[in-house]
């Protein structure tokens, strides 16, 4: 007969919460026009700002600073904050919460760039909030989150979970010691910051200047980085994704030549249909009726990432409203 073994004595160990969200005062997805103003404000919890598009200048206290496409400005309560877009109507989201953990300090004054994985957890706190709160995401008179009468279950805790991952995720990032600055890993990070600039705005035209101004780079660093990167320049980076997101458009078949070039910022159709024989050595119908595009349209096609000409936080806005300079209230 077998013998039980006494049962083992279990200790239970509380989790360390270092960040935990208390409060939500607000989850906010605008889309500002290029003029927009903003007075200012001051409350007792904080606030980040967090540039989905375009630039804004922002005023923290006694700094100014500008802000470009993936960067994000943290305001402490109590710190005064105002900001404008700089000349670019820009898409914002704004994020209101409780935290009363020391830990928050590391966020007094700061800005920072935000990577794929953060952006990522900033889409969840977007789409949570709209899924769990009736108050629309870009009223700017909402001083307190209203509930659905039906929300997903545990919505809300979702929100919290992504909102301290995103906190948690940059202070790890940020707060490492730095024992001497390694050029390769700046490299690193400006070039994927450019390189996920341009695959963003495949349906604008751009120019050298606007890439710089925008990612605050200069001309000659950026054309060095990307010769080295590449072997070729930033401009012909970005004719490279254009051409690569119009042969994954010609293999759907929904768009046609006109409609293609139109979603890729060329001048026109003739221009487009010029840069890709270039390019692939057939114009855009020789190509359509080639083998060549039946054998590339064989399974995961590697040019996915460049025809995501609208991947932002939200990519089609959370409605029809855009604000003007007229508005008071944020």
């Amino acid at each position: 007969m077998a013998v039980a073994n006494p049962p083992l004595d279990y200790h239970p160990l509380t989790p360390c919460r270092p960040l935990e969200v208390r409060q939500l005062y607000s989850v906010h997805y605008f889309e500002y026009t290029g003029t927009y103003a903003y007075p200012g404000e001051c409350h007792d919890f904080w606030e980040f700002l967090y540039v989905d598009k375009g630039a804004v200048r922002v005023t923290a206290g006694e700094r100014a600073c500008r802000l470009g496409q993936g960067q994000v400005v943290f305001h402490a309560p109590g710190e005064f904050h105002a900001f404008s877009a700089d000349g670019v109507a820009p898409d914002l989201v704004v994020v209101g919460f409780g935290c009363d953990s020391p830990a928050m300090d590391f966020f007094r004054g700061r800005v920072s760039s935000i990577c794929g994985e953060e952006r990522a957890l900033l889409g969840r706190i977007v789409a949570e909030s709209a899924a769990a709160f009736s108050t629309p995401l870009n009223l700017p008179s909402v001083t307190q989150l209203q509930r659905r009468d039906s929300q997903p279950f545990g919505g809300e805790q979702l929100l919290c979970a992504a909102l301290e991952e995103l906190l948690i995720r940059l202070v790890r990032r940020e707060a490492q010691p730095h024992a001497a600055a390694d050029p390769r890993a700046e490299d690193d990070g400006v070039f994927a910051q450019v390189t996920d600039y341009l695959e963003r705005r495949l349906n604008r035209p751009l120019t050298l200047e606007e890439v710089c101004r925008d990612n605050l780079v200069g001309r000659s660093q950026l054309q060095k980085l990307f010769h080295a990167r590449t072997g070729g320049g930033v401009m012909a980076y970005l004719g490279g994704l254009k051409i690569q997101a119009a042969r994954r458009l010609i293999r759907e078949g929904r768009l046609n030549f006109t409609q293609i070039a139109a979603r890729l910022g060329y001048q026109s159709v003739h221009y487009f249909s010029r840069r890709f024989r270039i390019a692939t050595g057939m114009s855009p119908s020789e190509y359509a009726r080639s083998v060549k595009m039946l054998s590339e349209g064989l399974g995961a096609s590697p040019d996915d990432c460049a025809n995501n000409v609208h991947d932002r936080i939200f990519p089609s806005g959370p409605g029809a409203l855009t604000i003007g300079t007229g508005s008071k209230k944020r």
